[in-house]
């Protein structure tokens, strides 16, 4: 794969016609670093946000050991690159067939689950054929809570409610080495608060089942930044988390988990595109809401952008884009502010795309294809490289540095 300084010298030396997908392994490897060295208990990625083979061994190569994998495809993946990882099968409904085989061929002994029928699906499937259930599993009772601090809200389709989570805990207690409870306060937490609210509904379903508790996961949603969307540092998430984990009535030895996904991904990508036409305040653009724009369409996400054009003298204005297909829903509001005298032919960068970018691409109408090369700057913002101004934290829970 090329390498260039920054995106200016990709469009100078390929004048490309498809999008260019930039990567910059130094912020992926800085990002798994800071989780590493200041996550006070164990950070597992969650191969989801961004499932790139490269990407997965840079976070090896920089200290990231666990991995949160959501399909049988995605054991596969990981543990082809990384035969040593472990692997963490955190999706609460899962086939028996991608149990056995996580299980038996790929050494996946811990799994989550919502329901007594999830927790009977797993100790059937990890069942040997002489009858022996596995006396090695770690078993994670997902716990439904509030995505009220979010962007975007976990709350509804997982998570087994508060009021009928002790039998559940119970029960899954009599089938597994290690007892855990998991949550997810949904992507891109804005504030610490999510995370303390959601353990103390740990607190209450504990002392409710009376069971040991071996492993407290608190799931992902750890921000980071985009236009509007400036959380605060994210020391204060993990001392705040810290500080309510410690007094849970957990078992003396007891782990701490996170499954961080946009945190230690979203400044890894960022994309190329060109402007095919202008119509007012609107520039179609040659990718869009089924290529690496999907979050920018669907949930109107606001991505940096910055024209690469030396030429550009107007202030900034707002504008919307439209993708490369002929669907009128490959649209993106934004706002995204580039100057005024942007034209046909001329390309943006548009940043923070690492996470759930690439990801979501697919073919559709004939469109996908795209170029990658690998760039050595910095990306359009960081959580990580300490030049970022500290925003104030919000007004429900103090700044804890």
């Amino acid at each position: 794969m090329h390498q260039f300084p920054d995106a200016k010298a990709v469009v100078r030396a390929l004048s490309p016609d498809e999008p260019v997908i930039l990567t910059r392994p130094h912020a992926a490897a800085r990002a798994a670093r800071f989780f590493v060295e200041k996550f006070p208990g164990k950070a597992m990625y969650a191969v989801k946000a961004n499932p790139s083979p490269d990407l997965v061994r840079i976070l090896w190569d920089n200290g990231v050991t666990h991995y949160d994998v959501a399909s049988i495809g995605e054991v596969r993946m990981v543990r082809g690159q990384l035969p040593d990882a472990t692997l963490c099968f955190m999706h609460p409904v899962k086939t028996p067939r991608a149990i056995r085989e996580a299980y038996f061929q790929h050494g996946v002994k811990t799994y989550s689950l919502d329901t007594m029928e999830e927790l009977a699906k797993i100790v059937e499937a990890t069942t040997d054929e002489a009858g022996n259930a596995a006396a090695d599993l770690s078993l994670l009772v997902r716990l439904r809570v509030s995505s009220e601090h979010s962007e975007l809200s976990l709350a509804s389709k997982f998570g087994v409610d508060l009021t009928e989570a002790a039998p559940l805990l119970q029960a899954t207690r009599q089938h597994c080495d290690a007892l855990g409870i998991c949550f997810h306060v949904g992507s891109q937490a804005m504030t610490p608060f999510a995370y303390a609210q959601a353990l103390e509904r740990v607190r209450a379903a504990i002392a409710e089942a009376a069971v040991t508790v071996d492993i407290v996961d608190v799931g992902g949603g750890f921000p980071s930044v985009y236009p509007g969307l400036e959380p605060p540092a994210l020391e204060d998430y993990f001392a705040l988390i810290h500080r309510h984990f410690e007094s849970l009535p957990i078992s003396y030895s007891a782990e701490l988990w996170a499954e961080p996904g946009r945190a230690l991904c979203a400044e890894y990508s960022s994309v190329v595109v060109r402007v095919e036409k202008r119509r007012d305040n609107e520039l179609y653009i040659n990718d869009g809401a089924y290529g690496a724009l999907f979050d920018a369409a669907h949930v109107a996400w606001r991505f940096p952008v910055v024209a690469l054009e030396d030429d550009l003298i107007k202030p900034q204005a707002e504008f919307a884009f439209y993708g490369p297909t002929c669907d009128d829903a490959d649209y993106m509001k934004g706002p995204f502010m580039l100057p005024e005298d942007i034209q046909a032919g001329d390309y943006i960068e548009i940043g923070m795309l690492g996470a759930y970018g690439a990801a979501m691409k697919t073919d559709f109408n004939g469109f996908g294809a795209t170029v990658s090369a690998v760039v050595t700057d910095e990306p359009m913002a960081s959580l990580y490289r300490g030049d970022r101004a500290d925003p104030r934290s919000s007004d429900n829970v103090v700044s804890l540095r």
